[in-house]
Formats: structure tokens, C-alpha cells, sequence
């Protein structure tokens, strides 16, 4: 929750420098590619068809594309998709299951010629220089072609957050873990958003960036949300006995609220049509 300003951990950002320079936080996602690929949210389809409503086609670049959670959305939804993975352990996933990946970084990726409609990126472009990656977007888009950016902000109930967040300043105080529950969900993600805004003004190539917000929920059982918490940037990292620890912690957090909780999910998106070649 590649479930990571900021990789958020479940909901939260990462401190200075900036995300695409924590190479090994980046990089750590991998391990456990069949745990990220079950566990992490989905995107909603309101999400999917707006950019597909806003785009010349259905050709899509799917930047980050980990294990192909948001690439096999966009298939479902009738388009050609070509994921870019920096991991390739994630490409290997995403290809197992029939997604066409290359792996690179997309700041040194080459798109050889091609072009897409749509250049996406969820949950992932906060590991992509904004600047950089922006400018290689506008390259590999087709005249009118449309980038999209996009993550997932969650909350809990307010009385779970109190309870998580004393897990986390007991074990592991003033950390990344720990600061994500002093947030509100979007808040976490407005930084992240200004600097997706301000590498698409950088391109020169893109319109105005708009903001766009989706509003959805998802139900969680204690045992979901302690599978997805592991794959998250505040915790990939952690020895096995202190991650066990949190676990144990946060699991009887949701336990003494009923088994299970609501999270309520805000999916941000930052998103600019070609104007022009760059």
C-alpha cells in the first residue's frame, strides 16, 4: 500500500531526500511479489474510465507497473498495455500472468520508437524523478495522449488510528511508521501531487495538470490487513522479529475493534494532456 511522500507505508510519506532517492526502500518490494500482488488495493474503475474517456486511444504505458495490479485493470477494460518495472522480480510476476514488461528504470527507459495513448503510473511515480519522468512521458505519447498519476490515501476509523499509532510509538518511535497516523490520508499525498503537478508544468509539453479525487471503501479482516502490512514502504525493510512484533500489536488493535474495519480510500490522481512534443 511498489500497498509507498514517501514508498506511503499504508498511509503516509517518507522524509528528505526525495522518494526516487531511497533506492533500497524502492527496491524492496520485490521480495515478497506474490504478497504485494494479493494484498495490495486495487484502483477504482470510475478511476479507469475517466482516463480512458480523456485519452485519443487504448494503447497504455504503465510506469512502476510492479506486479501488474493496475496494468490487468486497464486490460480488463479493453486496452493494449506495456508495463516499464525497475524490479525485476515484480516484471517476473507481472509476466507469469501474461502482462508484456520491460524492465528499466523509466527515467532510462527507451521507447524505440512507439507511442501510447495513455502513460500511467499507480501507487508508483513518487519513485520516478518527476521532472525526468514527466519529460520522458510526454515522448512517448501520442498527440492529445494523456498522463496519469495516481495512488491510493486510506484512513480507518479514528479510534483504530489512535490505537495503531500507540503500536507503532511503542516500538517503533519516530519513525516513518509512527508519523503516518498524524496525517489526514490526502494530506499525506499533497506533496507527493504538487511535485507530479510541477514535473508536468517542467515538461513544457502538457496542459494545466488537473487533480482528480475518487471516493471508495474496502472492508478489512484482521488477517487482510496483516498480510498487506508488510509490503509497505514503513515496514519491507524491518528485521523479521520487530516486524512480528507490529504485527502481533496491530493485529490485537483490530481485534479489540470487532475483527475487522472499514477503510475509507481516497484514489488522488494528478493528470495532463500533450499539448506538445517537447
Amino acid at each position: 500500500m511498489p500497498t509507498h511522500p514517501s514508498h506511503p507505508t499504508p498511509q503516509g510519506p517518507l522524509p528528505a531526500p526525495a522518494p526516487h532517492q531511497h533506492r533500497r526502500l524502492a527496491e524492496s518490494f520485490g521480495a515478497d511479489a506474490a504478497r504485494y500482488d494479493r494484498s495490495r488495493p486495487r484502483y477504482p474503475r470510475a478511476l479507469v474510465d475517466r482516463v480512458l474517456a480523456a485519452s485519443p486511444g487504448r494503447d497504455v504505458l504503465d510506469v512502476g507497473t510492479g506486479t501488474g495490479i493496475a496494468a490487468r485493470q486497464f486490460e480488463a477494460a479493453g486496452c493494449r498495455v506495456l508495463g516499464v518495472e525497475a524490479d525485476a522480480r515484480m516484471a517476473a510476476w507481472a509476466r507469469r500472468r501474461g502482462l508484456a514488461v520491460e524492465v528499466a528504470r523509466f527515467e532510462d527507459w527507451d521507447p524505440a520508437g512507439r507511442s501510447f495513448d495513455a502513460v500511467v503510473s499507480g501507487q508508483t511515480w513518487h519513485w520516478v524523478d518527476p521532472d525526468a519522468g514527466a519529460a520522458r512521458a510526454a515522448r512517448a505519447l501520442r498527440p492529445g495522449g494523456r498522463l496519469a498519476v495516481f495512488w491510493n490515501a486510506g484512513r480507518p476509523p479514528a479510534p483504530l488510528v489512535e490505537s495503531f499509532a500507540e503500536v507503532y510509538r511503542r516500538l517503533l518511535p519516530d519513525s516513518l511508521a509512527a508519523r503516518q497516523w498524524t496525517a489526514s490520508d490526502t494530506e499525506a499525498y499533497a506533496a507527493l501531487s504538487a511535485k507530479a503537478a510541477d514535473g508536468m508544468r517542467a515538461a513544457g509539453a502538457f496542459r494545466e495538470p488537473e487533480q482528480w479525487r475518487f471516493a471508495w471503501e474496502r472492508h478489512y479482516t484482521r488477517d487482510e490487513w496483516l498480510d498487506q502490512l508488510p509490503t509497505t514502504g514503513g515496514h519491507t525493510l524491518l528485521p523479521a522479529a520487530l516486524l512480528e512484533q507490529v504485527l502481533d500489536g496491530v493485529g490485537a488493535a483490530v481485534d479489540a475493534a470487532g475483527g475487522g474495519f472499514t477503510m475509507r480510500y481516497t484514489t488522488v490522481a494528478v493528470t495532463a494532456a500533450l499539448s506538445a512534443r517537447p
